[in-house]
């Protein structure tokens, strides 16, 4: 049983700082990232503000996982902000954040300022991030009671339990479920998405992400996969379980939802980090999703 805050919700808080102290084009900033890291990593991004050195340690680290796994963090970041953002303007008045790890858009996003905010995460990591929310939302400018924690683990507790106690009420929602399922079991994926289905209101959006299960079983053609599956792996955070591609939409459907988006990180950096002269290594098998509440 997980009784310490997620190692790989560091590693991506990590990612998101050095993309933030990055000179030059970035896909975003993130001001409270670095807060949520241990002394050693603080120093590291402390480091990386002065020139060359940022670039630096993304090399050092994308030498060490070719898979790319910084790449595909800041990549999916920026995707999803923009999904959120998409989904707030276009008449989403709740945002929930479902295993938030270190996630900051509550603070971060301008289109969140005004939405209730619902974050459900592990206890274990959700208290390093309830020490932590107060001062952001401070330097934010914020109501810190727009945001409302609670803990769960998906992994033994039932969603529509959680969202029924939690109140969230009748208002279209946008749900970020980042950097999760491939640490889950099929069970708790299926008992995710079919209470989210049932619980969310018509037009609601649920974002995702998600391992190629070809990834996993070895049956695709991937490179760097196993260097980022034994890492993960000593962290105590093994990949467990992915989806295909292919079998989605179906998959979806079946708990009425309607996939209207879903592209790898490899994809979204071609999107974003090309067009800006960066030329990065990002996941073909690690995607992004999008799906409608109909």
């Amino acid at each position: 049983m997980q009784s310490r805050p997620s190692r790989t919700a560091q590693h991506v808080a990590l990612f998101r700082a050095l993309e933030s102290v990055r000179r030059g084009p970035r896909l975003f900033t993130d001001p409270y990232a670095a807060s949520c890291l241990g002394p050693g990593l603080r120093l590291a991004v402390t480091v990386a503000r002065f020139p060359g050195v940022a670039r630096f340690l993304e090399r050092r680290i994308d030498r060490r996982w070719p898979a790319g796994p910084r790449a595909s963090a800041v990549v999916r970041t920026r995707l999803i902000d923009d999904l959120v953002v998409d989904a707030l303007e276009n008449g989403a008045r709740r945002l929930v954040l479902l295993g938030a790890g270190y996630d900051s858009r509550a603070f971060r996003l301008d289109a969140a300022r005004t939405a209730a905010v619902l974050e459900v995460d592990h206890p274990a990591t959700q208290a390093v991030k309830r020490g932590l929310a107060g001062t952001w939302s401070a330097r934010a400018g914020r109501p810190g009671d727009r945001v409302r924690f609670v803990p769960a683990d998906l992994m033994r507790e039932d969603l529509g339990d959680v969202l029924r106690d939690a109140g969230p009420g009748d208002d279209r929602a946008v749900v970020v479920w980042e950097g999760v399922t491939n640490y889950l079991d099929a069970a708790s994926v299926h008992a995710t998405l079919t209470a989210l289905g049932a619980a969310l209101a018509p037009g609601s959006r649920i974002v995702l992400t998600y391992m190629d299960r070809r990834a996993l079983d070895g049956t695709g053609d991937f490179d760097g996969v196993t260097a980022w599956a034994d890492t993960v792996r000593a962290a105590g955070e093994p990949f467990t379980f992915g989806f295909l591609p292919d079998e989605l939409p179906a998959y979806l459907a079946e708990r009425g939802l309607e996939l209207t988006l879903d592209q790898s990180a490899r994809d979204a950096a071609a999107r974003y980090l090309e067009p800006l002269g960066r030329h990065e290594p990002a996941a073909p098998f690690y995607r992004i999703a999008q799906a409608e509440v109909k």
